[in-house]
């Protein structure tokens, strides 16, 4: 039997067909969530970073020695910091937000570093107060370089759900375990293939999401 008939096979069985959905909608709550969380805090500490300097120093030096622990070793400890089961999806959940977090940190201090100060000033003459400027002024200005670093940190995130996989959590790594455990590939390709999908989709969907937040830099293109 050649290896596509194999695969067809294993994708006609209805029940494998379950799980893959099952395991694909596990992926997409277990990297989506703590992006969403992840995005959130970062904008808080950016802020601070970017009107305090000694606590963009901390925040920047703090974020970079989180994103050095390797992601296994921090959803094993996990559990032990705040009392879930090993096996507690919230567990991956509260690791990526941390990674998510450290990855967004600096780029959201770039983002808001780009707004131009004139600006800033004018905004702030015209009456607006820091919290409101900050929302309604400087955030939406620093979109477009955010949006980059978001982009990246959507890509990490759908990446190292698959680890969660080696310590029984849920998600597409589920498959890859699975195949390997018994030598089967048919599962290892059909969970390499959905998790490149889905960060296209997930990529494409910030991409527009993007655009449509940022309407005035298309303006005057051709």
């Amino acid at each position: 039997m050649s290896f596509f008939d194999e695969l067809g096979r294993y994708l006609s069985s209805a029940n494998n067909r379950v799980q893959i959905l099952g395991d694909l909608g596990d992926h997409v709550y277990l990297a989506l969530l703590p992006l969403v969380i992840g995005i959130v805090l970062a904008i808080a500490a950016g802020w601070l970073g970017h009107r305090w300097a000694p606590a963009r120093q901390v925040l920047t030096v703090v974020a970079n020695l989180l994103y050095t622990i390797p992601s296994l070793a921090l959803f094993v400890v996990i559990p032990g910091l705040i009392g879930s089961k090993i096996l507690d999806s919230v567990n991956v959940v509260v690791a990526l937000t941390i990674y998510t977090t450290a990855l967004l940190v600096r780029p959201v201090l770039d983002a808001l570093d780009a707004v131009p100060p004139p600006v800033v000033a004018a905004a702030t003459a015209v009456g607006y107060k820091p919290v409101r400027r900050f929302f309604a002024v400087e955030l939406p200005l620093s979109v477009p370089v955010l949006a980059a670093g978001v982009r990246v940190a959507s890509v990490s995130n759908i990446s190292l759900v698959s680890v969660g996989a080696l310590i029984g959590t849920g998600g597409l790594g589920v498959l890859f375990t699975d195949g390997f455990q018994r030598e089967y590939f048919s599962p290892i390709v059909v969970g390499i293939v959905l998790t490149l999908l889905l960060a296209l989709v997930v990529d494409l969907v910030l991409v527009g999401s993007r655009n449509l937040l940022t309407p005035w830099t298309r303006v005057g293109a051709p």
